[in-house]
């Protein structure tokens, strides 16, 4: 083919027009928004009509209550910017979807959807089973009892949207199969912002981006499965990267028994425990450029009595640790802390009431590397464990400024029994200064 035949051929590409996807608007099919009356039927036949027709199926402004809607493949749902609303009828939710991923993409934009505080309301707004190519852009969800969006074995794309006073979580997935939940709008949750759960260890993928999350409570009590903004649970392979969390009553970003997550460039202010946590039997926690401002403990990568080990924590900010915490008494006052086969490197660590950077508890500590950090206004500079079972730690090349009580110590357990570890390193075999 010659070069003038392949520019013709583009040129011509260029002018042919492309069809336009028309709009169905829902009123003219009966809708009547602002009704109390249940509109389920009159909006499943728009939907189905839409659907069939390859049009994008427009609601109009005010509320319209409707529930248990089936969403067929190319569903295009649309409605006027923060005008237009679905809320269920009492007693169920808007939809429960299953196999979607069969058929294809549904995608909602610009729709409030509202749960309803009444005791008899549905639990949770949106339900998904075995579910692929859903997406919500741009969408609020609101006055929810329990859950806004509960997933199962599915993959949804959310994005843009608002989520405000949510009973227990905005987003849970169980078992997921690859999330992206990027530049939401989080506040006001009884238990968690974002879960991604599953039953056992296995590949999620999720990519959790650019979210807005705030004011995150514990109503369900517990000593950490809630009161997170991010909460990943034996889902591997998932990403938290630019996230703002604040005021979380436990912790911004938390990870259990997770393998190759990916932790970056977060801001988390006043978590009422542990900022960020890695913990139990993780392997491969990447924990980077994160700012903490405001915790009980700033990052924890702990849980070698049960695996969990693997971990670089690198370039990170944290700063003005509490002395304790008012949800968990047990929290000690750390900036960073760390068990099992981590490089703990490059990170800044100012204003700790208690150890700026701690390596081990007892015999839990095993090739922990603290090299090149900076840490001033603390208490005590670096940690060590030196009991007798304690592994292999290495310290190099840190700048520990202005400690009220000591740089680096020696400690079996929580008790300080070095008071100048450098000074006296040769009596601690597991201990080694370059």
């Amino acid at each position: 083919m010659k070069r003038r035949h392949l520019i013709a051929g583009f040129a011509a590409l260029a002018v042919t027009p492309v069809r336009a996807q028309t709009t169905l608007d829902a009123t003219s099919l009966g809708l009547v928004p602002g009704s109390e009356a249940d509109q389920s039927e009159l909006l499943q036949r728009a939907i189905d009509l839409a659907v069939g027709a390859g049009q994008v199926l427009r609601l109009p402004p005010g509320s319209v209550r409707a529930q248990g809607l089936n969403l067929p493949w190319g569903l295009v749902m649309e409605g006027a910017p923060m005008l237009s609303s679905l809320a269920p009828h009492p007693g169920a939710a808007i939809t429960t979807i299953a196999n979607i991923y069969e058929r294809g993409s549904v995608l909602f934009r610009d729709i409030d959807f509202y749960g309803g505080t009444t005791s008899d309301a549905a639990n949770n707004l949106f339900s998904f089973e075995s579910a692929s190519s859903v997406a919500f852009e741009r969408c609020g969800f609101h006055d929810v009892p329990e859950i806004a969006i509960r997933l199962y074995d599915s993959a949804l794309t959310i994005r843009d949207c608002a989520f405000s006073g949510i009973g227990d979580a905005a987003i849970h997935s169980m078992d997921g199969r690859g999330h992206f939940i990027s530049g939401n709008r989080i506040d006001g949750c009884g238990n968690a912002g974002i879960r991604i759960w599953r039953g056992e260890n296995g590949s999620d993928a999720s990519i959790i981006s650019g979210n807005r999350i705030s004011n995150i409570g514990w109503k369900g009590g517990g000593n950490g499965q809630n009161g997170n903004g991010i909460n990943v649970f034996k889902a591997d392979e998932v990403i938290v990267s630019d996230n703002h969390i604040v005021d979380c009553a436990f912790t911004a970003v938390r990870l259990n028994s997770t393998n190759n997550t990916q932790v970056s460039g977060n801001t988390c202010l006043r978590s009422g425990e542990v900022a960020i946590f890695s913990e139990f039997a993780f392997s491969g926690s990447i924990i980077t450029n994160n700012i903490i401002d405001g915790a009980a403990t700033g990052i924890s990568i702990t849980n070698l009595d049960d695996g969990g080990q693997l971990a670089v924590c690198s370039g990170n900010i944290v700063r003005n640790i509490t002395p304790v915490s008012a949800v968990n008494p047990d929290t000690l006052p750390i900036g960073i802390y760390a068990e099992a086969e981590t490089a703990i490197t490059g990170n800044t660590v100012q204003n700790v009431p208690g150890i700026g950077i701690a390596a081990g508890y007892g015999p839990y500590l095993r090739n922990v590397l603290i090299s090149g950090n900076v840490i001033s206004n603390s208490n005590i500079g670096i940690g060590v464990s030196v009991v007798d079972e304690a592994g292999a730690v290495r310290l190099g090349d840190n700048l520990i400024a202005s400690p009220t009580e000591h740089a680096v110590v020696g400690l079996a357990w929580t008790e300080v029994v070095e008071p100048d570890l450098l000074a006296n390193v040769t009596k601690y075999p597991n201990v080694s200064v370059n």
